[in-house]
């Protein structure tokens, strides 16, 4: 069986309709790629790091944070700007703004080994990319998901609840 992404974000699920995507999909390893492992109040504190990893553990699921993936505090503010001039709210946001795509290309993509990421990771056959955006477009996990698809030449998949 050969190596399969995937990505999902949070917003837009419970924790039902949550967990049943990541089972549903086989699922295997699931790779939070968020900075910070809270969400603040109680709408979706089933991704609140502690509760996500023995829910995870649960469900025959291995957890791994790998923090190198996400965009650092000046990238995303680079992106709230971009949202203040577009008028749009960060949770209706449907892509990222040209600026956090050329910043996330070279701070991150450009500096991680992605090669290196996915073999240390070579147990799991389906691995989710993780962070809190509905759309995969949105976010920064799609930008992950595109180089490994062209550097690699792996198969993606973005569930969408």
């Amino acid at each position: 069986m050969q190596l399969k992404i995937f990505t999902i974000g949070v917003y837009g699920s419970d924790e039902t309709s949550f967990f049943k995507a990541l089972t549903d999909n086989g699922i295997d390893m699931f790779c939070d790629i968020r900075l910070r492992r809270g969400m603040r109040g109680g709408t979706y504190a089933y991704v609140n790091s502690t509760y996500l990893q023995n829910k995870l553990k649960l469900l025959g699921i291995k957890y791994v944070h790998y923090k190198e993936l996400a965009p650092s505090i000046e990238i995303r503010n680079q992106q709230k700007e971009a949202d203040k001039m577009e008028k749009v709210a960060k949770r209706s946001r449907q892509q990222l703004g040209d600026v956090f795509i050329k910043a996330y290309q070279h701070d991150v993509l450009e500096v991680v080994d992605l090669k290196s990421f996915i073999y240390s990771l070579a147990e799991a056959q389906n691995i989710v990319l993780f962070c809190v955006e509905r759309e995969p477009e949105a976010c920064h996990r799609s930008l992950v998901a595109q180089k490994l698809a062209r550097d690699l030449g792996l198969e993606v998949k973005h569930i969408v609840l």
